[in-house]
């Protein structure tokens, strides 16, 4: 037995959250799941409250089940995951839509408060549905583009962003855990910078919710916007999450008025008159179903809580690192993410030109990174479901391709 697989072993061992793993879904044919930062692997407890909700509560409630509650799930949802991951009092976080809907929402809503403003800034290596969200509503609104061209190694910084926002900076948004490299913004300094210029501010909190500790209060953001399906386990294509905060919700206005944020939706008048609050955020009817493995997720993540799944985290990628180093760094391989435990977030991105079709042969031995073009390999540890020994055997795979 090689050292690394004795640590990983000692390493899983001392986890003080290894009895989660058995909580979720096997997937018989994966060797290593080093994925989990685009896609969680479901929770077994999924199952059983998804087929009892159809049975009893959708089976056996029917139309009345809105009135004894389904309509309060995004506030109330929102509410739980504020508390548990997003550092939000109750009243400011709603679940529903995309994140790319919520972030246009959300972005229109922002720009509505700085109406004498004609500049957005963003980085060039921002998610693309923020970019192109972004490039439409200026095309939409007829607003100037400010971009930050940022380190696809590393992430935006307070620095950048003091150097760009000025006078007629209306808006900056930015993602707080790089999707690339896993760089974790500064985001209270950021925060502070913008305000200081009088812009608002949306952050993208996709690949931080449920790995990295986010506290939206305390450091005074306007918006935000997030998904569930990555570290909160809740599924592929799971509503999002949007955060306005309160000194914002009685002045500002999403452009999607649809029923759900009428001030009494069941009046079916003529007129939109929003609802007061966070409600005035939703458009539509409330994804009840999708929204079922969320709660699912927040009970383990409330037990788990997020103090101890930060710490394993960061002891997972000190780990790859630790691999990366002795097996890969001599084989032409580059890390493109931070070493900085304070801005390094869940995964960690290695850089190889060959590496598209390496990822493929990888798929075919059931060990189950993602590729980022053009030449990264993205290491998505999961905290709740990914094993020491695993992340060895799936970096041990890679070096053996490489050999």
């Amino acid at each position: 037995m090689d050292d690394l697989l004795a640590k990983a072993r000692a390493l899983d061992e001392a986890d003080p959250l290894r009895d989660f793993r058995d909580r979720f879904v096997e997937s018989p044919d994966v060797v290593a799941y080093l994925d989990g930062n685009s896609l969680g692997r479901p929770p077994r407890a999924t199952a059983e409250r998804m087929d009892e909700f159809v049975r009893q509560d959708w089976g056996g409630r029917l139309i009345r089940g809105w009135g004894e509650g389904w309509l309060d799930w995004p506030l109330r949802i929102g509410d739980r995951l504020g508390e548990l991951a997003l550092g939000a009092a109750p009243g400011q976080v709603v679940v529903a839509d995309s994140t790319s809907v919520l972030l246009y929402k959300l972005a229109r809503a922002a720009l509505q408060a700085r109406p004498d403003r004609g500049e957005i800034v963003l980085d060039t290596d921002n998610f693309p549905t923020d970019r192109y969200v972004l490039e439409g509503i200026a095309a939409e609104r007829g607003l100037n583009l400010r971009w930050i061209t940022t380190d696809p190694a590393a992430g935006i910084t307070d620095e950048q962003v003091a150097e760009a926002v000025g006078e007629d900076t209306a808006l900056v948004v930015f993602s707080h855990t790089a999707y690339r490299s896993g760089h974790v913004a500064d985001a209270a300094a950021i925060t502070r910078t913008a305000h200081a210029a009088g812009a608002l501010v949306l952050w993208d909190l996709c690949h931080s919710a449920g790995a990295v500790p986010v506290d939206l209060d305390a450091w005074q953001v306007d918006f935000a916007v997030g998904c569930t399906y990555k570290y909160l386990n809740a599924g592929p294509g799971s509503p999002a999450f949007g955060y306005v905060n309160r000194t914002h919700q009685d002045h500002t206005q999403q452009p999607i008025w649809g029923w759900m944020g009428h001030a009494d939706p069941f009046t079916m008048g003529p007129g939109y008159h929003p609802a007061e609050g966070v409600r005035s955020a939703l458009s539509g009817t409330p994804p009840i179903l999708a929204m079922l493995p969320l709660i699912t997720a927040l009970d383990l993540l409330e037990e788990a809580g997020m103090d101890a799944i930060r710490e394993k985290s960061l002891q997972l990628t000190d780990f790859a690192l630790e691999l990366a180093d002795t097996w890969l760094l001599d084989r032409g391989v580059q890390l493109a993410s931070p070493r900085d435990p304070r801005r390094r977030g869940g995964h960690i991105t290695l850089r190889r030109p060959d590496f598209a079709g390496i990822k493929d042969e990888l798929w075919t031995r059931g060990v189950i990174p993602d590729f980022r073009a053009p030449d990264g390999l993205r290491i998505g540890l999961s905290p709740l479901t990914t094993t020491y020994t695993e992340l060895h055997q799936g970096l041990r795979t890679l070096t053996n391709l490489l050999e």
